[in-house]
């Protein structure tokens, strides 16, 4: 009878499962070390390079190995990296230097300056214009750049300080307008801005990522969503909660799935059921201050900066220093 009763109990308790693993995981942790702080991680597919923004120069690291190959130096506050493989030529943007270093893609030798505004911080390139577009924070403009001569054109006032922006593969460039909570579009090719709309429901839009197909951008705000606009009817169609202080993030057409990196230590995984709906598909625990990211398309591979810091300091406000030689990549793959 025991046994009996035994079967009876155990058929009715609910089986214990163990919540299911994200697809995603980080399966990589390259050591870099230097000093200083970083901003922009910026892909290179077809070289498998990555460019990252370090405080005074841009570091060239090897996707694959981890292998430092090179850097940009001299830079007065490096952010971004525009890469312009038709010219052999990358652009860098110096916010302290109010200007943009034209580089060599091979030697990484400094080619020249070119005048940008206060606080230049991201850059794009956007292919079908052949133009090259910083943002320029407090400035609220863009300096948009001939890569070939390697001058400025001009510098285009926004109406709202700039933070990071996209190229939609037809001359037009959506760029997040941070103060005014706006996306404003422009055209690259003729420097005019065309329009604006709200991003309604998310406050500080920073970073940006792009679907082309389906005439998408992906807003990571630091009011905790993403905001994904319709940029042909200039609407926000959708948003979806993701961590706290983003700065970084990305789109993967050959899998539907966006990402929002996050300097709380996670990485918002978001899947396209829909081109308007939109649902969290993973929240993956990365470190605390990984807050940028490059996405590589053709690898699939999401690359965080990371750093360990030391205690807080007094009063517990603000992050304590970066212990020394601890600055690095982690990867993140399926």
């Amino acid at each position: 009878m025991r046994t009996i009763a035994l079967v009876l109990i155990l058929s009715v308790l609910p089986l214990y499962t163990a919540p299911p693993a994200g697809p995603y995981r980080v399966t990589r942790t390259f050591t870099l070390g230097g000093n200083g702080g970083w901003d922009y991680v910026v892909p290179d597919p077809p070289s498998h390079r990555l460019f990252i923004g370090r405080s005074d120069r841009v570091m060239v690291v090897d996707e694959n190995s981890g292998k430092l190959l090179g850097e940009v130096t001299g830079i007065k506050g490096a952010h971004g990296v525009a890469v312009v493989a038709s010219e052999g030529r990358g652009f860098a943007t110096a916010g302290q230097g109010k200007e943009i270093v034209m580089f060599d893609l091979t030697t990484y030798k400094t080619l020249g300056t070119i005048p940008a505004a206060d606080d230049a911080d991201a850059i794009i390139y956007d292919d079908a214009s052949h133009r090259v577009l910083s943002f320029n924070g407090d400035a609220n403009n863009t300096t948009i750049v001939d890569p070939k001569a390697g001058r400025q054109i001009t510098n285009l006032a926004l109406g709202g300080k700039p933070e990071y922006g996209a190229a939609a593969g037809d001359g037009k460039v959506y760029i997040n307008l941070t103060d005014k909570a706006e996306i404003v579009e422009v055209d690259a090719t003729a420097a005019t801005v065309l329009r604006r709309w709200p991003t309604t429901g998310c406050k500080s839009p920073v970073a940006m990522a792009i679907d082309t197909k389906n005439h998408r951008l992906f807003s990571g705000c630091r009011s905790g969503v993403m905001a994904v606009s319709d940029y042909q009817a200039g609407t926000v169609v959708a948003t979806v909660p993701i961590g706290t202080g983003v700065d970084g993030a990305g789109y993967d057409p050959a899998t539907g799935n966006a990402f929002a990196s996050n300097g709380e230590g996670t990485l918002t995984v978001i899947h396209q059921d829909t081109p308007d709906k939109y649902s969290v598909l993973q929240t993956l625990q990365t470190q605390a201050g990984s807050r940028n990211m490059g996405l590589d398309p053709t690898t699939h591979k999401i690359y965080l900066p990371a750093a360990k810091f030391g205690p807080a300091p007094a009063g517990g406000r603000g992050r304590g220093p970066m212990e020394a030689g601890s600055f690095g990549l982690l990867v993140v793959e399926k």
